[in-house]
C-alpha cells in the first residue's frame, strides 16, 4: 500500500478525528480518570496518568478514523455527517486507513510504560475500537458495544497500578456503560429519521417511543452502580453529593431532550459535566482523606 498521508490535507485528517469537536474525548477521559483514581485510592503516579491522558486522546481519534471508514458510504445520506471528509471526498479511504493504523502505533508506544498484563488488555480496546463501527449493520445495540469500548480504559487502569482487577471495577465498568448507553442513545435520537431510511440500527430505533424512560432508567442504574462503587471504596459524603448533582443533570438532560431532536443532541452534549462532576467527587473525597478531613 502506498503512503498516502499529505501534510497539506491535516485540516481534513484533524477533522477526521474529531479533534475540533473534543467532547468525545471528554466522556472518554472522565471514566478513565474515575478508574486512575479509584485504583491509586487517590492521585495515581503520574507516568501512568499521563499515558492513559494520551492514550485516550490517541484512541477515541482512532476509533472516530475507522468509525468513518465503515460509513463512508452512508454519511453521505445523513444530514448531519454528509460534510465529514471521507463522505465529501475531502480524503480517500486508503488515507483513512493510513492514519487508523499510524494512531495505533503511536499509541502502541505508549505501552512500554506499562506492565504485560496491562499490555495484553489493551487488544481488547483495540478490538472494540474496531468492531464497534459496524455493529450498526447487525445490531440494534451498536451503544452498548459502544459503552464496552469506552469503559475498558477501567481494567487496564487497575491493572496498571494494582496488578489485579478486583469486583469493584467490573462494577465500575458496569455503571460506566449503562451512561455511555444512555447518553448515545440522545446521540442516534438526532439522526433517527435518517438511520430508518438508510438501514442503520440503533437504541433510538430499538426503544421507540419509551425511548426517554429507557435512559431515565438507564440512568437511575448508573448512580445507582456509582453509589455502589463508592460503598466498596468507603468514599465519603463528598462523593455523595457529586453524585446528587449528577442526578440533577440527568433529569436537566431530559427536560431539554423533550423539546426536539436537537436539542437531544445538546442532552448528549451535556453529559462531559456528568462525567466532571463525577471525577471532581472522587478527586477531593480522597484529597480530604489524605489531609485527614
Amino acid at each position: 500500500m502506498n503512503w498516502q498521508l499529505q501534510g497539506s490535507h491535516w485540516p481534513y485528517y484533524r477533522q477526521l478525528m474529531r479533534l475540533d469537536k473534543p467532547i468525545g474525548i471528554y466522556l472518554l477521559l472522565w471514566p478513565t480518570w474515575w478508574a486512575l483514581w479509584l485504583a491509586a485510592e487517590g492521585v495515581p503516579p503520574w507516568s501512568i496518568w499521563l499515558v492513559f491522558t494520551l492514550g485516550v486522546v490517541l484512541m477515541r481519534s482512532a476509533g472516530c478514523v475507522i468509525n468513518d471508514y465503515a460509513d463512508r458510504h452512508l454519511d453521505g445520506a445523513v444530514s448531519r455527517t454528509r460534510q465529514r471528509p471521507l463522505a465529501a471526498g475531502l480524503v480517500s479511504a486508503t488515507e483513512a486507513l493510513q492514519l487508523f493504523v499510524l494512531l495505533l502505533v503511536v499509541a502502541a508506544t505508549l505501552l512500554v510504560w506499562l506492565n504485560w498484563q496491562t499490555v495484553l488488555l489493551s487488544f481488547g480496546a483495540v478490538a472494540l475500537a474496531a468492531c464497534y463501527p459496524f455493529m450498526k449493520r447487525y445490531t440494534h445495540l451498536p451503544q452498548v458495544v459502544l459503552g464496552a469500548a469506552f469503559s475498558w480504559g477501567m481494567p487496564m487502569a487497575f491493572m496498571a497500578i494494582q496488578l489485579q482487577l478486583p469486583a469493584i471495577v467490573w462494577w465500575l465498568y458496569l455503571a460506566n456503560l449503562c451512561w455511555t448507553v444512555a447518553y448515545d442513545t440522545y446521540y442516534a435520537m438526532v439522526d433517527q429519521p435518517d438511520d430508518e431510511k438508510i438501514g442503520i440500527k440503533s437504541t433510538a430505533i430499538l426503544f421507540g417511543r419509551y425511548g426517554f424512560h429507557v435512559i431515565l432508567a438507564l440512568q437511575s442504574l448508573t448512580l445507582l452502580l456509582l453509589a455502589y462503587v463508592g460503598y466498596l471504596a468507603a468514599l465519603g459524603w463528598i462523593y455523595g453529593v457529586a453524585l446528587l448533582v449528577s442526578a440533577t443533570l440527568f433529569v436537566y438532560q431530559y427536560r431539554l431532550a423533550r423539546r426536539s431532536r436537537q436539542h437531544c443532541f445538546q442532552a448528549f452534549l451535556h453529559n462531559h459535566y456528568v462525567g466532571l462532576v463525577v471525577f471532581i467527587g472522587i478527586a477531593l473525597d480522597y484529597a480530604a482523606k489524605s489531609a485527614g478531613l
